[in-house]
């Protein structure tokens, strides 16, 4: 999947605006990388569009537990949105992520969060077009 496919299937599951969906993405991006293994987060960065690897990268060491909240926190912050857009553009990220990489490479990643991120995580298959609640 290209730069361009990548952020046009958030910003469609969104209906935002490209640059909005940037924004989300590289902020989900980032987020996703401080909270999984630095190995983990290298695999993610190399199997994404050139131009969003850099996002992908976690900082070398150990991973810290933490929330749901506060993952959404820290994206709404980076991406300067408010909490409900943060979600679903997780959502959003997530569901991107799932169909552009292969599905081994996207278990190994969610595996590492987490439960109550499942309900973000595990909805791909539901996307119909339309922002979700």
């Amino acid at each position: 999947m290209q730069n361009n496919e990548f952020i046009d299937s958030v910003a469609k599951r969104l209906r935002t605006s490209p640059e909005q969906a940037t924004a989300i993405t590289r902020a989900t991006l980032t987020t996703l990388a401080e909270r999984i293994e630095s190995g983990e987060a290298k695999d993610l960065a190399a199997q994404l569009p050139e131009e969003l690897q850099g996002y992908a990268h976690g900082p070398a060491g150990e991973t810290g537990r933490f929330s749901f909240n506060s993952f959404i926190n820290q994206v709404s912050g980076r991406a300067e949105v408010d909490g409900s857009m943060a979600r679903d553009g997780v959502r959003a990220v997530f569901d991107t992520l799932r169909e552009a990489i292969p599905p081994g490479a996207y278990d190994d990643v969610v595996t590492q969060l987490p439960a109550d991120f499942w309900q973000l995580t595990d909805s791909a298959g539901r996307y119909d077009g339309r922002r979700g609640s």
